[in-house]
């Protein structure tokens, strides 16, 4: 806005003055607060996925490397995280390793109606592609339960439905469960738990089970010919968490006469493909 100025002699001047601001003081520096914090909580998450990246744990140098920041910068960042428990340091090595908070965290959001979300996609995919019924499963105590299935297409539908309890020595994805424990606890496992025979084909000798498993353990596969459902073969494989261990156990099932072991067998390179897209989906990094 101009003014006009009286001078001594009767003259007027010009004089400008400063250009009116749009923004208050204030505003501006919330904003320039806002987009700091933005950029610091970025910084931060690119951060912890770095070092949920190396399981061994990674140093400060290389950290900052890998996130593209100043030494200093990572530091002051990193050791926020430590105080809150975000992230922790290893006292010998010195390297920061993802910290308790948040396995709870992520343990807390991996409830069965959100695997069962995450499942449900990979299941479409796997019956598409093998032709057969679609399971995934969890530990019960001592016994599984499905808890997400797709059906096969055609005709021919096995009628297995959601949420039924099965016994986990006799079944492909119970086997891949008990294939998870420790000896201890399938020591147990077999000294507590009758293992009564469904079929005439089920196993009902600790001694064979235990020798089941231990195959299992060694191939990553588990079978089931016969042993639930005299007339259906299954096949399954374990599925992990973020934290590498076992939560589950995804499989395919199909009608002996269509299924043969030999079938089985090549398909079950596809459903390893599905589990190890279901475990990169719960965070699991191979």
């Amino acid at each position: 806005m101009n003014v006009r100025v009286q001078g001594k002699a009767g003259k007027t001047a010009k004089r400008l003055e400063p250009a009116v601001r749009t923004t208050e003081p204030d505003d501006i520096e919330a904003e320039d607060r806002q987009r700091g914090g933005v950029q610091s909580l970025a910084r931060a998450f690119g951060i912890m996925e770095e070092v949920a990246r190396n399981r061994e744990g990674i140093s400060l140098a290389e950290l900052s490397k890998r996130v593209g920041l100043h030494n200093s910068t990572t530091f002051h960042l990193v050791k926020t995280m430590v105080s809150l428990g975000y992230l922790r340091q290893i006292s010998d090595t010195k390297r920061y390793r993802i910290g308790r908070p948040l396995f709870a965290l992520a343990a807390s959001a991996l409830d069965e109606i959100e695997m069962v979300s995450l499942a449900t996609p990979v299941l479409e995919d796997l019956s598409r592609e093998t032709g057969e019924s679609g399971h995934f499963a969890v530990r019960m105590g001592d016994s599984v339960v499905v808890i997400a299935r797709t059906a096969a297409p055609g005709a021919f539908q096995l009628t297995e439905r959601v949420g039924v309890v099965r016994p986990a020595h006799c079944t492909a994805l119970g086997k891949v469960i008990l294939a998870a424990l420790r000896d201890d606890q399938l020591h147990r496992f077999l000294a507590r738990v009758e293992l009564a025979p469904v079929t005439p084909r089920s196993i009902t000798e600790p001694s064979a089970l235990k020798k089941d498993i231990d195959e299992v353990r060694r191939s990553g596969i588990a079978f089931d010919d016969g042993e639930f459902n005299a007339e259906v073969r299954c096949v399954g494989v374990p599925v992990r968490d973020f934290t590498g261990q076992v939560i589950g156990a995804i499989g395919i099932s199909g009608p002996i006469w269509r299924l043969s072991i030999q079938a089985l067998q090549s398909k079950a390179i596809t459903v390893q493909a599905a589990a190890k897209r279901l475990s990169a989906e719960f965070g699991y990094r191979d």
